[in-house]
């Protein structure tokens, strides 16, 4: 579902991203690791079609996101790190005006979004303007945004801030639902407990470069260490 091949992205002159190679099949709870400035949230826009790369390739379920990035966009969710959410409108009102740039029907918008809007524990607030909601909520909705057309790929930049725990359990459980129906999840965060509880495959990256991609354990087994943050921070001293 995603493939990444040879990605390079340069700011004056400094490479964010330098030569990444990188596949996740269907399904897969992946989730990006690395610490600031490693190249994470470049990578991740650059998949969601937001930035272009300086060179190499991205394809989303075999679409490249340059080319054909309509096509692309399609099957991707994104939920940004600071998601920009039009405070005028109530919550309903944005769900009606994403599910309207992906061509769902009202019908579809109302039934999908009022799943969404009870999972997150919105629909009592849907009808309120965004600029009354919490950053909490204003999260919240970010997720049901995102996930309204139903895409094949989702791509989240560190979710967590401004959701309280019982929120987070709430979010993790709910994307493990999505990746059990085949929905590929591409997460990244700073947070090593929630990658090492979740994770499918785990990518560390440092310097733009994809320094390990696999499980948790297979790190642990390649490891002189046994404590996961231990491992992180050596490999990315």
């Amino acid at each position: 579902m995603i493939e990444i091949r040879g990605l390079v992205k340069t700011y004056d002159g400094k490479r964010a991203v330098d030569g990444l190679d990188l596949k996740v099949g269907p399904g897969v709870f992946f989730t990006f690791l690395g610490p600031n400035g490693a190249g994470k949230t470049t990578t991740m826009k650059i998949m969601a079609g937001l930035l272009r790369p300086t060179a190499g390739t991205v394809l989303i379920d075999g679409i490249d996101v340059v080319w054909s990035p309509v096509e692309a966009k399609t099957r991707i969710g994104y939920i940004p790190d600071h998601p920009f959410l039009y405070g005028k409108l109530t919550g309903w009102e944005l769900l009606h005006f994403v599910g309207g740039l992906h061509r769902m029907g009202r019908e579809a918008i109302e039934e999908r979004g009022a799943d969404l809007l009870g999972t997150f524990d919105l629909l009592e607030d849907a009808g309120r303007l965004i600029d009354g909601y919490s950053h909490g909520m204003r999260q919240r909705l970010a997720f049901a945004a995102c996930f309204l057309h139903k895409p094949r790929v989702v791509i989240i930049d560190e979710p967590w801030v401004g959701l309280d725990p019982r929120n987070i359990r709430t979010a993790i459980e709910f994307l493990r639902q999505e990746a059990r129906k085949g929905v590929t999840i591409f997460m990244s965060t700073h947070s090593l407990d929630i990658a090492e509880e979740v994770a499918e495959r785990i990518g560390i990256i440092h310097k733009g470069r994809l320094l390990y991609d696999g499980s948790v354990e297979g790190l642990r087994e390649a490891s002189s260490q046994k404590d996961f943050e231990e491992i992180f921070l050596e490999l990315t001293r």
